[in-house]
């Protein structure tokens, strides 16, 4: 498994991750770390490495 040195989840696990409310592309961000969707805007937290998707638990951003 590769890691990045800035992407503490693993690079294969983010090609195929979508966004679990409308199924569209995550964008990994560093700061703090997340998934945010491209199409809904649903955020993600990541805890110890590990994307939390749940859509009840997703902030929604502009």
């Amino acid at each position: 498994m590769s890691y990045n040195s800035l992407v503490m989840i693993a690079k294969d696990l983010l090609e195929i991750l979508v966004c679990p409310a409308c199924k569209q592309a995550l964008e990994y961000r560093t700061t703090p770390e997340s998934l945010k969707c491209k199409q809904c805007h649903r955020v993600y937290a990541v805890k110890d490495d590990i994307p939390i998707m749940l859509v009840d638990e997703a902030a929604v951003e502009p």
